[in-house]
């Protein structure tokens, strides 16, 4: 289990699910499907600082993104 994944993978739903909550607030509707994106990208995120020794700083946030990404990409 690759921790550093699960914690960009958690964090790209997070940040995706902000306008989905927030036009679901501005279209009268309830934000069911944002409230199970935030619930699945913070359970990504919990799963990832508890499995890594240590936990993850907000310095390594970026390193860790470009690790990912430099995996994908090779």
């Amino acid at each position: 289990m690759d921790s550093d994944l699960f914690l960009v993978f958690g964090l790209i739903v997070a940040a995706f699910a902000i306008p989905a909550v927030i036009s679901a607030f501005s279209d009268s509707r309830p934000p069911r499907a944002a409230a199970i994106a935030v619930m699945v990208g913070g359970g990504m995120i919990l799963m990832a600082v508890m499995s890594k020794p240590g936990g993850y700083s907000a310095q390594q946030v970026p390193e860790v993104f470009a690790r990912v990404l430099a995996n994908f990409l090779n």
